[in-house]
């Protein structure tokens, strides 16, 4: 797909397309968990002017993998409050005429308020709306790579152990970091590190498309390789090939761009 606008895409304007990273503990380690039924997830109001698509009950996902079980917690409150005070940090002018200073410091006290009846919680899920972020794929070997398909489409997926994808992310951070990378590169790649790092190496972690993969041509993103070219670009950075670097970035940013364009148009 090309970088030419958000009319190749199959955009509907209807709700957000959400891709998903989540780390998975094994079953054996995780207390018990009432385990997450797909449903007709109804729209909850948060706040006076935000929505939130998810149930609000503290169930889990659960997956077997290689012939070991799973559990992914879903902490939907707790990802929810979260959520919205990176959104106010992150976007300050926006968000200070969408969050006033009294929704501000409700959605603080929500959080410590969890945070002190639950000091093991912490969120297990990232959400990207609208596109994948390439540093994601910096966890995974291509060969991690899984398509299901079903009744709505195909169902694309990453998953690894952990430990390997915190090991990928560092070797990358540092070949980033050698090769005069900005703070606006590293910082990102470092919050994914510190994100993971809360984790036990035998953990599961996943990506998945989820339903950006609605905003292409249908089945276009089943032989998508952004993966192969993001990590194909710190290799080529790692043995100082800068412009093999810059040609395989450029091709997988021109895949995303127009979705991850989206964000600034809603």
């Amino acid at each position: 797909m090309d970088a030419g606008g958000v009319d190749r895409f199959r955009y509907d304007g209807a709700m957000i397309r959400s891709a998903y990273l989540r780390v998975y503990v094994p079953e054996t380690s995780a207390r018990s968990w009432d385990r997450h039924v797909a449903a007709d997830e109804a729209v909850v109001t948060v706040a006076d002017n935000f929505l939130w698509h998810e149930p609000l009950v503290n169930d889990a996902y659960a997956i077997e993998w290689r012939d070991a079980k799973y559990i992914c917690p879903r902490y939907p409150r707790l990802r929810m409050f979260e959520g919205m005070l990176a959104f106010r940090n992150a976007f300050p002018t926006i968000g200070q005429m969408l969050m006033p200073e009294a929704v501000v410091r409700s959605a603080s006290g929500e959080l410590e308020l969890i945070r002190t009846r639950a000091p093991g919680a912490r969120s297990h899920i990232l959400a990207s709306p609208w596109h994948v972020p390439l540093r994601w794929f910096l966890a995974f070997d291509p060969e991690d790579r899984e398509v299901q398909f079903g009744d709505d489409g195909p169902t694309i997926l990453y998953r690894t152990l952990l430990g390997s994808a915190r090991d990928r992310i560092e070797r990358a951070a540092l070949v980033l970091d050698e090769a005069g990378f900005d703070e606006g590169v590293l910082e990102p790649v470092g919050d994914l590190q510190r994100w993971l790092g809360e984790f036990r190496r035998d953990s599961l972690l996943e990506l998945d498309y989820g339903d950006t993969v609605e905003l292409f041509p249908e089945g276009q993103l089943v032989v998508d390789e952004s993966c192969e070219e993001v990590n194909g670009s710190v290799d080529a950075l790692e043995r100082g090939d800068y412009e093999e670097a810059g040609n395989l970035y450029s091709l997988v940013a021109s895949r995303w761009a127009a979705a991850q364009a989206l964000s600034y148009v809603n």
